[in-house]
């Protein structure tokens, strides 16, 4: 009997050293495993986006990652599969990935707090207003952008203009790529968000005597900064306060390729509004 017992006190104590081994090991290894990052692709480059990839490896204490893939859903796939850790995600992805996955928000932009979408076209084109556009060849950004998709699709359905059967639209994919659309000539406008087409401006990838602003919509909340819901606390606090603590003036270069001035604490509930305009227009 006593032996009985002895073994199985034993069997207990080799379990949970196995299970403390495992656990170790899982964590010496999410220790040693780069974070990565996902970004909203805006036509920078690596090298651009340097300063940001540096100063956050130097604030998480790892190596970090910056990822921009082609695609938004991209960006959420590789949140709900564990190959993105972080991800700065458009409003209308993000309460679609909150949903569905768990993505926990952390903070964001003050732009992004009461962001834009601007409607360009070319600098000798006619259009002037919404209403101009009935017939026109226009561009939309990802099927899946807020600022380059939903929030102007509503502005166009709010001043009359039914976008399938009034409009010749295409998706081009990118803020940068809907731009040179209408720089080029290929379509008559589009729509992108208002900070990526100043940046465009500033930076010279877009050229002001060529296109021009013909309208800008009433703000809303749109990018927000998020974890992986099973990154642990630790790490999600760690991050939000590395972008917490960036300021103007001594960290330019990072807020430069984030588009932004300050960043603070997002909370999901200041995305009711886009949710409501999501399901209206059936896309939620």
């Amino acid at each position: 009997m006593a032996f009985r017992r002895y073994s199985t006190l034993l069997h207990a104590r080799v379990a949970a050293l196995v299970a403390i081994s495992v656990l170790v090991s899982a964590v010496l290894h999410a220790a040693g495993k780069p974070i990565t990052v996902g970004l909203i692709l805006d036509g920078s480059t690596r090298a651009e986006r340097e300063p940001l990839r540096a100063y956050l490896t130097t604030a998480m204490g790892r190596q970090v990652d910056i990822a921009t893939p082609d695609l938004y859903s991209e960006t959420v796939a590789g949140l709900a599969h564990g190959s993105y850790d972080f991800a700065c995600l458009g409003a209308l992805m993000y309460i679609r990935a909150h949903a569905r996955y768990g993505v926990i928000p952390l903070v964001q932009s003050t732009a992004d707090s009461q962001f834009r979408s601007v409607f360009i076209t070319g600098v000798g084109s006619p259009i002037y207003s919404l209403r101009d556009l009935k017939g026109r060849r226009f561009a939309f950004g990802d099927i899946n952008s807020t600022s380059a998709h939903l929030i102007p699709y509503r502005e166009l359905k709010q001043a009359g203009i039914n976008p399938e059967s009034d409009l010749k639209i295409r998706y081009s994919g990118s803020h940068p790529a809907t731009a040179a659309l209408v720089q080029t000539g290929v379509v008559d406008a589009g729509a992108l968000g208002e900070t990526v087409f100043n940046s465009l401006i500033s930076s010279g990838k877009l050229d002001r005597k060529k296109v021009r602003v013909f309208y800008t919509s009433e703000p809303f909340p749109d990018s927000v900064c998020v974890a992986r819901k099973d990154v642990p606390e630790a790490e999600r606090e760690t991050f939000s306060r590395a972008l917490l603590a960036l300021h103007g003036g001594e960290d330019d270069a990072v807020l430069k390729i984030l588009r932004a001035q300050q960043f603070v604490v997002a909370k999901d509930e200041e995305y009711a509004t886009i949710r409501r305009i999501a399901r209206e227009l059936k896309m939620f």
